[in-house]
């Protein structure tokens, strides 16, 4: 299977994250879901809570809302209630079996700290989203905005984990 992990600017944010970074535009999200949906098995967008409705609106029917939550994140002046999650939008993927444990559509885990551009995602958000897509060591993964370079890294892990897994267990 070919998935695809697309993190752009979230909508209306770019320059305001991004600014030293000309290659950090604003993103054409309708675009962006069309050329998911037709180019890949399987996806995962991240966006904002305030977008997510208008992200929906160029999604197929059969996406799922999945939730990262924050159990610690950042207090702003003046912002209340405070951003403690982001909505992550699942489309495609393999069918889990019975016999592997369910996974939940939300994952709470801290945001990293001080590790390179604003947004960065965690390992364990990470493994969670391959969970979700039903990702195999086999498959091929495609982060479309890597930025740090974490999300690849993670992928790395993830299949190194679980093929040696796979080989012990008979």
């Amino acid at each position: 299977m070919i998935a695809a992990y697309a993190d752009p600017p979230y909508i209306g944010q770019a320059r305001r994250h991004y600014r030293h970074d000309p290659r950090c535009a604003e993103v054409d999200h309708r675009d962006l879901v069309a050329r998911l949906t037709c180019d890949y098995e399987a996806w995962a967008l991240s966006c904002s809570s305030p977008s997510l409705k208008e992200v929906l609106s160029y999604c197929p029917d059969t996406v799922r809302v999945g939730a990262w939550v924050k159990p610690f994140c950042s207090f702003r002046p003046g912002i209340n209630p405070a951003y403690a999650w982001e909505p992550v939008v699942f489309w495609g993927g393999r069918p889990r079996s019975r016999e592997l444990l369910t996974v939940r559509d939300w994952v709470s885990v801290c945001s990293p700290l001080q590790r390179g551009l604003a947004g960065v995602k965690p390992d364990a958000f990470c493994f969670w989203l391959f969970e979700m897509l039903g990702l195999q060591p086999e498959d091929t993964l495609l982060d479309l905005y890597p930025g740090t370079g974490a999300v690849t890294r993670a992928w790395e892990a993830w299949q190194r984990q679980l093929s040696f897994r796979m080989e012990v267990v008979p």
